[in-house]
């Protein structure tokens, strides 16, 4: 497992060549970086913007895992839906260009008037058409599982069963929905053979057994990115090195844990 950091929320102020001083100076092996922040990072970018961007990547030795759209697929309304879709390859298109691995989208909500069933449908399907497109660029698509019921991992399931694409992936986001009597076991191995790539959010949090969440992640020989996606700080520092202290205790621990099959 790898360290990362998601710019949402604690560097959503840090222009580029902040972002990567800090993630050197804290140990963050790589960065997710979420669209609209002040790094500056979009689909506007020109030529020759991106090849600035991709080398400053390529010096720093931290990698560009991935872009964090808001790209979202439950909108009823066919025109916004098709923007996002559009957007979406636009995003695909940047991370080619930047050498990212993948591009993060998400659902936001299932609408209260429309059938379950209806959305689910019509996300999966968008999924698989954005998927389409990823797989010509060599980009990975990751639906994080998020939103207003669409966070349901039975839903995310049925949605990822729909797209049915192998570029198409969840990111796992530590939600309590992801809960069934305090384990998040049950609903890891319904997503699991999808997750590739991972939120987390507060490791001191006693509401989310993180512990537990770590040595499911051992177990599933997980070799890919852990993303800190952390509240802003004005002692962001201290909260970034406190941080990789709780990380690599719980990596630790978990791995001797399962080590001896506990």
């Amino acid at each position: 497992m790898h360290s990362g950091l998601v710019t949402y929320n604690i560097a959503n102020s840090w222009d580029l060549d902040t972002l990567i001083a800090k993630c050197k100076a804290h140990s963050f092996e790589g960065v997710e970086l979420r669209t609209t922040h002040a790094h500056g990072v979009e689909p506007a970018l020109t030529p020759q913007e991106r090849r600035q961007v991709k080398a400053k990547f390529a010096a720093s030795g931290v990698c560009l895992w991935g872009l964090g759209s808001i790209c979202e697929y439950h909108s009823p309304d066919p025109k916004a839906l098709q923007q996002n879709i559009q957007t979406s390859k636009d995003f695909i298109d940047l991370a080619k260009d930047l050498g990212a691995v993948g591009v993060k989208v998400r659902p936001n909500n299932l609408p209260d008037e429309v059938p379950v069933d209806k959305t689910l449908q019509q996300i999966g399907e968008a999924l698989r058409e954005v998927g389409q497109y990823a797989a010509t660029k060599g980009v990975e698509v990751w639906v994080e599982v998020h939103g207003r019921r669409s966070s349901h991992p039975p839903y995310m399931r049925r949605m990822l069963e729909i797209a049915n694409h192998p570029s198409v992936f969840a990111c796992w986001n530590c939600n309590n929905s992801d809960m069934v009597n305090g384990s998040v076991r049950e609903y890891f191995e319904l997503l699991r053979p999808w997750i590739r790539s991972v939120h987390v959010h507060d490791l001191c949090a006693a509401d989310y057994p993180y512990q537990e969440f770590f040595r499911l992640l051992v177990r599933a020989g997980y070799d890919r990115f852990v993303l800190a996606e952390i509240p802003d700080s004005p002692d962001a520092d201290r909260v970034l090195d406190y941080y990789q202290a709780l990380w690599k205790a719980y990596v630790e621990l978990a791995r001797r844990q399962v080590s001896l099959g506990t």
